[in-house]
């Protein structure tokens, strides 16, 4: 056993143990961590201090911000210089304004469509903070794509795109040009309890899709994708791959139930294959690519990177509407708006030191949590971004992919990821989405309604964490929701 003052909490793998030692491990957590406090030792498998650890506050190390409004996610690093202030908030205004059809008069922001999802980044991530899925059949999906693709792997093993739809449906387009189809999503109930009998219920989500401008498609594959927040994205770009690599266990080697695998994916500037760290199935290699994938994918917006608009060979409307340019967005451009993505500061934490906050953080801890929801990380060098680089960051994530089991699988590889693995999300700001965005939708499609509800859909790798969960009080419980909405 180790004393408390040596414990390391930045959640290195370990066993896990079965549903009934969780619970036994969290109540020695308990009764040995209070005597840690006055000199004691912790239990095995004990991983958090009943005591804040120093620091942990500043989840964005030092470009947190503290700030609880509704603007929490879209404020500068706080260590950022005024000078670069100047190019912060010019790649805000590209962020936030609409894209308007060519040719105009406003030559740098034409060139929407020819289809599209929306007119801005802004609206998908509204308030640089996270989407969600329609809430009746009437709404469009404003903030949520649906991905396409068929069978098979693309030139360089990522998605093949469908031939006559691309890789992304197109729900809008500008005049002249076809809209591609129309996707809702309606939901039925599935019930459950926890282990004291409180009983609970999910949703799930069925997809339908109607509209098709050029025929029903054949061995269609789907995945839903609501839009993530955007704070601390330079930070996690920043932390050194060897670092992310070292974490994954592809093949379970220890035993531990836990098989975390990085995915490598194509990096078009480099011409070469590279550590996946964004997107949901850890699909983008760095934020530049990230950024110019969503203009063109989400906008229509061509870049250097993606100098042609997916216009399949079918949609000879599309391929012969009018551009804004080419590019549409030039390099000047796309380096201010991923400068700005970069740069965006992390909420930092709100009652991080509350006895309910830490006993729920105990109780993460306890569970296994940490196995994948890595809590600490340490930047590595950016030059070209001095705010993010050599920070001590609590982003709780290992930026790796996990089988999350049949439930929230989407049957549409991405690289080495397969159907039923998932990019571990960061956690940061996670509690005040609602103050942020006004929902509490989370999952990859937002089939959550609540922080409890997420925690319950997780399966696979995840299962004997989540049947620790059940195994709770319900007092445990909403002193663990106390700590997540704490992050």
């Amino acid at each position: 056993m180790q004393p408390l003052q040596n414990l390391d909490v930045s959640s290195a793998r370990r066993p896990s143990p079965g549903r009934h030692s969780l619970v036994v491990v969290y109540l020695q957590c308990i009764v040995l961590g209070t005597l840690a406090l006055t000199g004691g030792a912790v239990a095995h498998g004990c991983t958090a201090s009943p005591a804040p650890e120093p620091g942990e506050e500043f989840s964005g190390g030092e470009t947190t911000v503290f700030d609880t409004t509704a603007n929490a996610f879209a404020l500068s690093a706080r260590n950022m210089s005024f000078e670069r202030r100047q190019q912060f908030f010019v790649g805000n205004s590209f962020f936030n304004k609409n894209w308007v059809t060519a040719p105009a008069s406003t030559t740098a922001r034409d060139g929407l469509g020819p289809v599209f999802n929306a007119r801005s980044c802004s609206a998908c991530h509204f308030k640089d903070g996270r989407g969600r899925p329609p809430e009746s059949l009437d709404e469009p999906m404003l903030s949520m794509l649906i991905r396409l693709s068929i069978p098979g792997q693309g030139p360089h093993g990522g998605p093949l795109t469908h031939p006559d739809y691309g890789g992304q449906l197109g729900p809008e387009a500008i005049n002249g040009v076809p809209a591609e189809g129309i996707a809702t999503v309606t939901y039925s109930e599935q019930s459950g309890s926890f282990d004291d009998g409180t009983s609970y219920s999910l949703r799930v989500p069925t997809y339908h899709f109607s509209d098709w401008a050029f025929g029903e498609p054949q061995e269609l594959l789907t995945s839903p994708r609501t839009a993530p927040a955007m704070v601390g994205l330079g930070l996690l770009q920043a932390i050194p791959a060897a670092d992310i690599e070292a974490l994954a266990d592809p093949d379970d080697d220890d035993g531990d139930g836990i098989s975390g695998r990085a995915n490598y994916v194509w990096d078009v500037e480099a011409q070469t294959l590279a550590l996946g760290r964004f997107g949901w199935k850890a699909n983008q290699p760095n934020l530049r690519q990230q950024s110019a994938g969503a203009f063109l994918g989400d906008i229509g917006i061509t870049t250097t990177l993606f100098p042609d608009n997916d216009c399949p060979a079918v949609q000879i409307e599309c391929a012969n509407a009018m551009n804004g340019g080419t590019p549409e967005v030039d390099d000047d451009t796309l380096d201010d708006v991923v400068m700005y993505s970069s740069t965006l500061a992390v909420p930092g934490r709100r009652d991080f030191d509350a006895p309910e906050v830490l006993r729920g953080k105990q109780l993460f801890f306890a569970a296994g949590c940490t196995d994948c929801h890595v809590q600490k990380w340490q930047t590595g060098s950016q030059p070209d971004l001095p705010e993010v680089e050599n920070q001590t960051i609590y982003p709780y994530t290992d930026l790796l992919l996990h089988d999350m089991g049949p439930e929230l699988a989407d049957a549409r590889p991405d690289f080495a990821a397969d159907g039923n693995e998932w990019r571990t999300p960061p956690l940061w700001g996670i509690g005040l989405v609602e103050t942020v965005n006004g929902h509490t939708y989370f999952m990859h499609d937002g089939r959550a309604r609540s922080l409890m509800e997420a925690v319950l859909w997780h399966g696979g790798e995840a299962a004997t964490s989540r049947d620790a969960v059940l195994a709770m009080t319900a007092d445990e419980r909403d002193a663990l929701v106390r700590f997540l909405e704490s992050l």
